[in-house]
């Protein structure tokens, strides 16, 4: 299984926790699951999440689970938990160790404001089908699940096995697979699948960005008879640098007019570019009065750990932890108080807590997490600005139950994947005979329908799947690779049967186990126990000679005719030939791996035949 990725934006359907205390209610099910807010309609319940397909396959069956990333591994729990799997999954270290943060701050914003009563009744189809958009269009509302427990969540990473970059793992003796560093976050990578003869090569999420991670490795990609290619950018209109310029000037602006700036974010990956960025950019604007809070139970873990994974960080930032220094800015902005990041909004951040300032804090889906507090306390001021950067989320979505707000909004996504002209350069270079993706990815947008740029041309065209489909990848195991003991190799005898080029023939038992297939010498025959005294020695029989080689037509009717056989009627079949010897009442079939010869009653005409055969063929 590649990837087990969560999807969170089910979460959207769902009021805020806690519960904004201004919605009008709108009775529809006599179990009050639904309310209305600003227009739409949600459920007042415990967010929920959409989980991986299990329709089409049995969880339980399936041997290795691969991870890109940390963001594509947030469903773990509910399937290493709850499906019967047994197998193992592989992951870089700080894919582990930032996946675990992720989902342990999941687990907290959920845990902290629980939700007395959980609603069901809507996800009857008969009412689903009567509700508004978007709650009628969701898809699979029946297989929608609450969050895991921490308990759940430990039990799942301890079936994770670590690997490093370009480190080879044998699974069961099929195949090996091999990490490769994608570029687009720590730890991120994209995976080849390999067996002797064959390579598979999936590409999720990838960068060739110059940003904190090790840059991406393309080279180890090239000769892949299939290349699995997902997890592109979801902006391919927004140029990150272009959005990190205008998160930094809206930022600067709102702090100048004496407005707070809240900004929704996970609490690793782009923040850490975010604060890279304001940290050259604060003393410029002025702002180094202004203090930058990051709120997450994880804050302080993930900052920590962002510093110690050096060996999966890019060189020049390598380079800095063996001066020493920190390879973050962040680092010296706690130092000096500019940054102070704290567990949650109780505590000592309420008595430290001071205006004008920029808050990072989660959850970006604006439903849970510390930010549905700012959202209440700074959402009635039109000083105050709240800037989206993660792509996950459509903001107005997200918004939608905040309404009627007077916070300004600006969407500034930071998407560093790789675009459409980004991974044709790359599959220019790499050249792989087939490549998969998404069906979305081989057609421009609803939106910009002309917009041929935002949509991959190949040649060959790519192989698109769409959900639930079943694809049979194009290349057929044609060899298979079999290893000789060296006794046996001695025993060989090889025969040149061209210059350069020699044949011996081998018996031997072979002996597969963990699809690695072994030729070992056959076993010796019993000896029986016999009366006399004095034994004689077995008598062993020569091999019979190995016959190479293909009977050539016209030499061979050539050969024929000066034996007195002329009359002969030539057939031409699907394999071969066949011979009609018409005055002798006999058949020749000449085929590519085999000559049959038909005589009935006639064995000197036979044995001649046979040997007129024989002289175009060579014995081994």
């Amino acid at each position: 299984m590649l990837d087990c990725g969560l999807d969170t934006t089910s979460v959207l359907n769902f009021l805020p926790l806690p519960l904004v205390h201004r919605l009008n209610r709108l009775l529809l099910l006599s179990f009050q699951e639904l309310k209305e807010c600003a227009g739409r309609v949600f459920v007042d319940s415990q967010p929920e999440f959409c989980l991986p397909e299990r329709e089409l396959l049995d969880l339980s069956t399936i041997d290795v689970i691969l991870i890109s990333n940390y963001h594509c591994m947030m469903a773990l729990p509910y399937i290493t938990e709850h499906t019967g799997f047994t197998g193992t999954v592989y992951a870089t270290e700080p894919t582990l160790q930032i996946g675990r943060l992720l989902m342990e701050e999941l687990v907290n914003f959920m845990e902290r404001v629980p939700k007395a009563q959980s609603a069901t009744c809507w996800k009857n189809k008969e009412i689903q089908r009567m509700l508004p958009g978007p709650l009628k269009d969701a898809v699979e509302v029946w297989t929608w699940k609450r969050c895991y427990s921490m308990q759940e969540v430990n039990s799942a990473l301890s079936k994770v096995q670590l690997v490093g970059y370009s480190q080879k793992v044998e699974l069961f003796g099929a195949v090996q697979i091999s990490p490769l560093s994608s570029g687009y976050s720590l730890g991120s990578s994209n995976w080849i699948i390999q067996s002797h003869h064959e390579k598979v090569s999936y590409v999720s999420g990838s960068s060739l960005l110059t940003t904190h991670p090790q840059p991406m490795d393309q080279s180890s990609l090239k000769n892949s008879d299939v290349l699995i290619l997902t997890g592109l950018t979801q902006m391919p209109t927004a140029n990150p640098d272009g959005m990190l310029g205008e998160f930094c000037s809206n930022l600067a602006m709102t702090i100048r007019a004496g407005g707070n700036v809240l900004v929704p974010c996970y609490s690793s990956g782009v923040i850490y570019d975010l604060l890279e960025c304001l940290y050259q950019f604060i003393e410029s604007a002025n702002l180094g009065t202004t203090p930058f809070y990051f709120i997450s139970p994880v804050a302080n873990s993930s900052l920590e750990f962002s510093q110690i994974f050096a060996e999966w960080l890019c060189h020049n930032k390598q380079t800095k932890v063996y001066l020493p220094e920190p390879p973050f800015p962040h680092a010296e902005l706690i130092q000096t108080n500019k940054l102070k990041h704290y567990p949650s909004i109780h505590g000592d951040f309420s008595s430290e807590f001071r205006q004008p300032c920029v808050v990072f804090t989660g959850h970006p889906s604006l439903r849970f997490g510390d930010v549905v507090h700012f959202m209440e306390l700074w959402g009635k001021s039109s000083l105050n600005t709240i800037i989206f950067t993660e792509p996950d989320f459509s903001y107005l979505d997200a918004l939608a139950p905040y309404q009627p707000l007077a916070m300004k909004c600006v969407y500034c996504p930071i998407d560093t994947r790789l675009n459409f002209h980004q991974v044709s350069k790359l599959l220019k270079e790499v050249q792989p005979l087939h490549v998969v993706c998404p069906e979305q990815y081989t057609q421009p947008p609803l939106s910009q329908s002309h917009r041929s740029d935002l949509m991959l041309e190949l040649q060959p065209p790519p192989m698109p799947y769409r959900r639930c489909s079943v694809l049979n990848l194009p290349f057929r195991r044609r060899y298979e690779r079999v290893y000789i003991l060296p006794e046996l190799a001695n025993s060989l005898v090889p025969s040149e049967i061209k210059p350069g080029t020699s044949v011996a023939t081998v018996s031997a038992v072979l002996h597969s186990k963990d699809n690695k297939h072994t030729l070992q010498p056959p076993p010796a025959p019993p000896t029986k126990k016999r009366k006399r005294v004095i034994e004689e020695p077995p008598v062993v029989l020569a091999p019979k000679p190995l016959l190479s080689g293909a009977v050539p037509l016209e030499a061979f009717l050539a050969t024929l005719q000066k034996h007195g056989i002329s009359e002969v009627k030539v057939e031409e079949t699907a394999d071969g030939h066949i011979l009609h010897l018409q005055a002798e009442d006999t058949l020749i079939q000449l085929e590519e791996d085999g000559t049959h010869i038909v005589c009935d009653n006639n064995e000197p005409l036979r044995t001649t035949l046979r040997d007129l055969v024989l002289r175009f063929l060579q014995k081994l």
